[in-house]
């Protein structure tokens, strides 16, 4: 039970002027009155400022729990954080590889796939996905590659024969073979061995954070067959058996290549280190040339259904080029979208842009977030 001082103190007086002479007494007790009096009113004071600050302190604590709560939601919002790949399926399914693994879109409601995992059972960062022949869809990630045919799902490690668990790239040929690009080179697997399919050392991209000599960037199939290698040795061809050196016989500026965008119109678009060049009938044209500030090289191309092409520039930087002119795309405070990992044209030529800062698509030429409730 707590003790009230101030009745411990009134009771003291009270003896204490029990014990006085009488003629001392009124003199006593006015004294003693008067001090009690300040004593209250100061210790009022002094609980109505604690009082104050407590409530103030509260205040400022429950303003910080509402900030993180409303950052804690805007953030659950997201599909994640980090989404650096989307794929639409032979089927019209989206998948998403973020930074918290692979989500399935169906009937217009997200799915985590968990089966996903590494050796020692941690989650990963999905890279790359991709579909063979036979409609199985493949994802590259962190730590290996994984199979998923209907709901199973099968993970494949370096103690399986992959050359590296850091896997960067993932495509399917014709035949049903998969081309897996990773930090240590690419190799091909035909679902029961994995093979080393060896290239040429290129050289290691300072201004990156990860990179090295046999670094695979990426790798597509094109609509003769052909499949593409983007590595850091230069761009490199593959078909009927023969893999071509591109790179040696055409001048892209830089032997550091990122990706190649297959047009509908047939041309090729390179992404390379010192610009974007385009690539029709031999002939190679260096589009961003003197147009374009470049530092980090050029990342993710995809057309819009205009036909208009857009492209990132040192990670960060969004144009569009409508066949005449480069035009940087100008971001407002209201307006920002992603760090952009990938943009892709889908089935019904919407153009969705991923990276940090969640998953986006471009309509109306401003970015439309999509979260976890869509819209899709």
């Amino acid at each position: 039970m707590r003790i009230n001082k101030w009745l411990i103190l009134y009771l003291l007086i009270f003896i204490t002027l029990g014990m006085i002479p009488y003629k001392y007494v009124h003199v006593t007790k006015l004294v003693l009155i008067l001090w009690v009096t300040i004593s209250l009113v100061l210790s009022s004071c002094k609980g109505q400022s604690e009082q104050h600050n407590h409530i103030k302190e509260h205040s400022s604590r429950a303003d910080i729990l509402q900030t993180n709560l409303t950052q804690n939601t805007k953030l659950q919002e997201q599909i994640s954080q980090v989404v650096r790949f989307v794929f639409q399926d032979s089927r019209g399914t989206f998948w998403f590889g973020t930074q918290n693994g692979l989500f399935k879109l169906e009937n217009e409601s997200l799915k985590l796939i968990n089966e996903i995992k590494s050796e020692t059972g941690r989650n990963v960062t999905i890279k790359a996905i991709t579909e063979d022949p036979s409609g199985k869809i493949w994802i590259g990630h962190t730590d290996g590659i994984s199979r998923i045919d209907e709901s199973k799902v099968i993970n494949y490690y370096e103690s399986d024969g992959l050359i590296s668990n850091d896997v960067w790239s993932i495509a399917s040929d014709h035949r049903g073979r998969l081309w897996i690009g990773t930090i240590d080179g690419l190799c091909i697997f035909d679902g029961k061995q994995f093979e080393l399919f060896k290239l040429p050392d290129g050289q290691i991209d300072t201004t990156l954070a990860i990179s090295s000599t046999t670094m695979i960037h990426s790798i597509s199939r094109d609509y003769s067959g052909a499949m593409w290698i983007c590595t850091n040795a230069g761009l490199f061809s593959y078909k009927d058996d023969n893999l071509n050196h591109v790179s040696e016989f055409l001048n892209f500026g830089s032997s550091i290549i990122n990706g190649v965008y297959h047009s509908k119109n047939g041309a090729l678009w390179i992404s390379a280190k010192d610009g974007l060049c385009r690539l029709h009938d031999g002939q190679v044209e260096h589009l961003t040339k003197d147009k374009v500030a470049i530092g980090k090289g050029i990342g993710s191309v995809a057309e819009d259904m205009n036909g208009n092409l857009w492209f990132v520039a040192n990670q960060h930087d969004l144009y569009r080029y409508d066949g005449d002119s480069i035009i940087k795309y100008v971001k407002s405070e209201n307006n920002k979208g992603p760090v952009i990992f990938q943009i892709f044209n889908d089935q019904s030529d919407r153009l969705w842009l991923v990276g940090y800062g969640g998953a986006y698509r471009m309509e109306n030429e401003e970015f439309l977030h999509i979260t976890r409730e869509g819209p899709w």
